[in-house]
């Protein structure tokens, strides 16, 4: 049985809540699934101090003593994660932004590989597109394979035909999470494979006490074809190599090696 959480950025349980039941009603046509609702206002997390020593010395040395740890351990036991927000000014609402702020020492040193994301904006007028392209991008850096989600234009009440789009919406969103849920892990593309490259050349080059560092010599990144153990194939294996090699000149031209 597959685990999937959906946290949901919004205390009301309107249009936004009403997405994510729908999507989950859709899910559960297709295999059983474990679902469970997250509502961040139930959970209690602070603002993000810019201390940075999440980054420098570990996520361990937050003084923020809050329930992140709660919600994060909510996300290492899933295979699914749903982020399902309300357009707020353009933007997520503030509690999922600040739950994401919260994890950005995840993009340093991701690990949500092999789990699948997918995201859900309701929204009123328009905007929700370029809020779906930052959860993709925001999440993609944490690890997650990335489920094309949606965007509902909705108006409080509903409209019959407002009601009728937002359900085939979500229905197509739900059936592709499906498919990306159950999906194997695959090799990486050439783009995802030169991030990878270009990011551990910069990291081999910072201080040995900071945590990246620690991090990627702790998971043998530094020797590593990818983050996970994958077969790259003759041709991305000599395109790891040419990465590996202008990641060496960047950090020179930068003046970060040597």
């Amino acid at each position: 049985m597959k685990k999937v959480t959906a946290f949901i950025g919004t205390q009301s349980k309107k249009a936004t809540y009403q997405a994510v039941q729908e999507f989950e009603k859709n899910l559960k046509q297709y295999g059983e699934i474990d679902f469970e609702y997250v509502f961040l206002s139930d959970y209690r997390l602070e603002f993000c101090r810019g201390c940075k020593l999440c980054f420098n010395k570990g996520e361990e040395y937050c003084p923020l003593k809050d329930d992140r740890d709660v919600l994060l351990e909510k996300i290492e036991h899933s295979d699914g994660v749903i982020f399902a927000t309300p357009n707020y000014a353009f933007q997520v609402s503030a509690r999922t932004k600040n739950f994401l702020d919260r994890l950005a020492f995840i993009d340093h040193r991701p690990r949500f590989f092999g789990k699948t994301c997918t995201a859900i904006v309701i929204q009123g007028i328009y905007g929700g597109g370029a809020i779906l392209k930052y959860l993709n991008f925001a999440c993609e850096a944490m690890g997650f394979h990335i489920s094309k989600g949606c965007c509902a234009t909705t108006l409080d009440p509903m409209t019959k035909l407002q009601q009728e789009k937002l359900t085939r919406k979500i229905n197509q969103a739900s059936t592709r999470f499906y498919k990306e849920l159950m999906r194997p892990i695959s090799p990486p593309s050439l783009i995802k494979l030169m991030l990878f490259r270009f990011s551990r050349t910069s990291i081999k080059h910072v201080d040995q006490n900071f945590r990246d560092y620690q991090y990627y010599k702790e998971k043998g990144w530094f020797e590593a074809d990818y983050y996970y153990a994958t077969s790259l194939g003759p041709l991305k294996k000599l395109a790891g190599n040419l990465f590996d090699l202008l990641g060496r000149r960047v950090s020179k031209l930068m003046g970060v090696e040597g």
